[in-house]
């Protein structure tokens, strides 16, 4: 397939680059592409956060609506929630915005590239590009682009060679994953990295709890002040070096990371965990409830223990 960039389709060195919009991913893509010696040359930032973000990341970047965007650049990068990602193309569609020689991607996770069909029906080269990182808007969200893998989704080969060099320049991994697989691709990274911040959270809520408060408020266990006798902030310091090495661990080695009462068949113990948690917050015991069965299931811990977390659900997990 020839095109402007030639028998593969591979990029130029140097384009001019569109974000739609300039949000913590789009602006973090944006100077990632910067760096590599590609230019933002236009993007939308509707809200105070965005204009912050792309006056901090790309100043040099003109703000104009979606339509201006795209005419003014040859890489154009959708960089809205998935929910909306269908509505910002509908609105290109009717202004004509699409043309040959464009290069579009999308980096929402739960969405391939068919939602970039009428960019592609007007000659571009489309491909849905998500970066399997978290973002916050701080500077290290750059940074932490240096080694991430990108799933890649487009409808040929041309796009996916494309989306290849634009990852690679990033200094990023490309992962190819199926139309019909970005649900669950996304699925399992919003479990893994979201549902990780809110068991942490539990974590540390009940280690808090745990610990002795003197008459004054402040916790024993801070006896310098070095937390501000924060009890929180002191459970997220104790469990940070336990945390890490269960990460390292089981990325290492997968499920021969398990340690613990559940993992040892210990069905008194957890049942004495359970009493506690509950004891602080409802929640709490049921999300290590959930957990635990889940952990139960998967290291074959034994009767005793996934009784006690769930009878009724025993024998369906099996």
């Amino acid at each position: 397939m020839m095109s402007e960039f030639g028998v593969t389709g591979t990029p130029p060195a140097r384009l001019s680059v569109g974000l739609v919009s300039a949000g913590r991913v789009g602006t973090a893509v944006g100077a990632a592409l910067e760096k590599r010696g590609h230019v933002v040359s236009a993007l939308v930032a509707r809200s105070e956060r965005s204009r912050e973000l792309a006056s901090r990341r790309l100043p040099e970047a003109r703000v104009l609506d979606a339509v201006g965007v795209a005419a003014a650049c040859e890489l154009l990068v959708l960089a809205v929630p998935d929910a909306a990602l269908p509505g910002v193309v509908a609105e290109l569609v009717a202004a004509d915005a699409f043309r040959p020689g464009h290069i579009v991607v999308h980096v929402a996770g739960a969405v391939g590239a068919d939602v970039l069909r009428p960019a592609a029906d007007a000659g571009a080269v489309v491909v849905a590009a998500h970066p399997a990182m978290t973002f916050t808007g701080g500077d290290s969200d750059i940074e932490r682009m240096e080694g991430c893998s990108w799933a890649l989704t487009s409808p040929d080969e041309v796009g996916l060679v494309v989306g290849q060099m634009l990852v690679m320049e990033t200094g990023g991994l490309p992962v190819t994953v199926a139309e019909s697989h970005r649900a669950l691709y996304h699925a399992a990274l919003a479990h893994g990295a979201n549902h990780l911040v809110t068991l942490v959270g539990d974590a540390a809520e009940a280690l808090a709890a745990s610990f002795a408060v003197s008459a004054g408020g402040a916790v024993e266990a801070d006896p310098d002040g070095m937390l501000g006798g924060d009890a929180e902030a002191l459970a997220r310091r104790t469990l940070a070096p336990l945390l890490h090495a269960a990460l390292d661990n089981v990325l290492a080695f997968g499920d021969a990371a398990l340690t613990g009462p559940v993992m040892r068949g210990d069905a008194v113990t957890v049942a004495r965990h359970l009493d506690a948690l509950e004891d602080v917050d409802g929640g709490l015991a049921a999300g290590y409830r959930a957990l635990a069965l889940r952990t139960a299931r998967r290291c074959d811990a034994g009767r005793d223990v996934t009784d006690l977390l769930a009878p009724d659900l025993t024998e369906q997990l099996r």
